[in-house]
């Protein structure tokens, strides 16, 4: 788990030092040399897309998720790993089958179309940021079987 937790949080981390120095570039050129790039703004809405998508498993393999604290801080951890592994089962796995296997045959589309920017000077290959989606919530869903099976330890300890 540690090792899936780094490698996700480095790639998201990555995407996200490309993104600042994709914007930075953007500010420059359009504010000093009043020119810009439909490229790199698209490129900015790509790298944020990415971060966003792959940051949700490092979020929930680091505890960072969103969930109604005010009512699940007050439970005993066993109660905790409880909600945990429920709510993963009931609301996570299915979202997350649900979106990656939906998302596929979008992916082949636009791949089997060719599919570019419709803007001129923008990226063409629009199917490889379309594709980050059913590859990030795979990322989810094994980020949401070592959560599992982190709450599972727990229960375990605290028998």
């Amino acid at each position: 788990m540690k090792l899936f937790n780094k490698i996700v949080g480095n790639f998201t981390a990555s995407i996200l030092l490309l993104m600042i120095v994709n914007v930075f570039l953007d500010v420059i050129l359009r504010y000093f040399f009043n020119t810009g790039s439909i490229a790199l703004q698209e490129m900015e809405w790509h790298l944020f897309s990415i971060m966003f998508l792959f940051g949700i498993s490092y979020a929930l393999t680091d505890e960072a998720h969103v969930r109604v604290d005010f009512l699940y801080d007050n439970f005993t951890s066993k109660t905790k790993a409880y909600v945990n592994i429920y709510g993963t089962f009931i609301f996570l796995i299915p979202f997350t089958i649900l979106i990656a296997s939906g998302s596929y045959e979008f992916v082949t589309d636009s791949y089997s179309y060719s599919e570019i920017s419709e803007d001129p000077g923008g990226l063409p290959y629009r199917w490889l940021i379309k594709a980050m989606i059913p590859l990030s919530f795979l990322s989810l869903l094994i980020a949401a079987y070592f959560y599992i099976q982190k709450n599972i330890n727990i229960l375990k300890e605290n028998k």
